[in-house]
């Protein structure tokens, strides 16, 4: 089975082989559109699979005009000792140590983790605003917003990343009142939650419509496990559900992590890493519906890396979303690629010492 692939690695994600990438080269499409790329990740791990500063770096600098990023919470680094729900800062100060050594300009002009996206447990009550304060002042002025541990199906062989008792907290009577808190504090709270759960973020953004919600991941179309095979199946539910998101004016949406191994597609399988004319034409069906329907303002392309690196290359993956947006407008593309993601994470409201540059180089 597919399930136990032998380029599966550390918690379930496809093995990044740089030998395999280099395979498939490619000129970079429209070099000169300045993007915010509003996900990714970074960690340390054993066996050469870190993905840290020089990692980032030597993707967002493969050819495409990358001016920041966004990193995204994924349980790195967090503290050893101390309160349960004062660890995650630990993985706020390790981005912000990375954010200032890109802002030193030493690394080169991509200012990495120029928001950071990091961990408060939206279940905790009255706990939640005083360490959104406390990330707040660990960040150096970074800290752009939350998210939780969500994505749980009840198959075994689909890849869940909760660390509280299933379904998690999607489902927690306490969740919708921390999201409350989340938005007094004017931040956006990220989602990744598979397409069966849909449903629970819809009912909590109709609960909270204060919040600004992003579904990562343009919500999560499952391609393993029961539903191994069977895309023409789940892609009417995910699609209503994902229109059902678009009516609700406080949901925005990131186009990207269709290469994950939860998606099923197994580019990781063939001889040869997809070129961008396969992927636009595989993820067409999802991106462009979402376009039409939330629109350019509330759409913003993503990498998720390293993740969905195991399946394509960066400078390939973002050839890919030109392509799907060949004919957009000027303004429809600046949206896409920066606009929408410099309003959402508030990177247009940065301090001049760590404002992101879009002006024309």
């Amino acid at each position: 089975m597919a399930e136990n692939d032998p380029l599966l690695g550390h918690g379930r994600q496809i093995v990044v082989r740089e030998d395999w990438l280099r395979l498939t080269e490619e000129e970079i499409l429209e070099p000169g559109l300045p993007i915010v790329d509003p996900h990714h990740h970074l960690w340390e791990r054993d066996g050469g699979h870190s993905y840290l500063l020089s990692h980032l770096l030597a993707d967002t600098s493969s050819g495409h005009d990358i001016r920041a990023t966004v990193f995204v919470q994924c349980g790195e680094m967090y503290r050893a000792a101390g309160p349960d729900d004062e660890r995650s800062l630990g993985e706020t100060e390790f981005v912000a140590g990375i954010a200032a050594m890109s802002a030193s300009g030493r690394h080169g002009p991509t200012r990495a983790c120029a928001g950071i996206i990091g961990m408060v447990d939206l279940t905790l009550g009255d706990r939640v605003e005083p360490l959104l304060e406390r990330h707040r002042a660990a960040s150096g002025g970074r800290f752009c917003g939350i998210r939780n541990r969500t994505a749980w199906h009840p198959s075994p062989d689909v890849t869940s990343n909760l660390v509280m008792k299933p379904p998690g907290p999607l489902e927690h009577p306490s969740f919708a009142e921390g999201a409350r808190r989340l938005a007094r504090q004017g931040l956006p709270l990220d989602v990744w939650a598979y397409h069966t759960q849909l449903p629970h973020v819809v009912e909590l953004a109709k609960a909270v419509p204060e919040l600004t919600i992003v579904v990562d991941h343009v919500g999560g179309p499952l391609g393993i496990g029961p539903f191994r095979g069977k895309h023409a199946d789940v892609y009417p539910e995910w699609k209503q559900r994902m229109m059902e998101l678009a009516a609700l004016p406080n949901v925005r949406v990131k186009l990207g992590g269709l290469t994950m191994f939860v998606n099923g597609f197994d580019f990781h399988r063939k001889p040869m890493p997809p070129g961008s004319e396969e992927l636009a034409k595989t993820w067409a069906p999802y991106i462009e519906p979402c376009i039409e329907a939330f629109g350019v303002d509330r759409c913003m392309f993503e990498s998720n890396f390293p993740v969905d690196k195991g399946q394509c290359s960066y400078l390939v993956l973002w050839n890919a979303f030109k392509r799907l947006t060949a004919t957009a407008s000027t303004d429809d593309k600046t949206a896409l690629y920066s606009g929408t993601a410099m309003r959402t994470y508030a990177l247009d409201r940065l301090p001049p010492a760590l404002a992101v540059d879009l002006q024309a180089r």
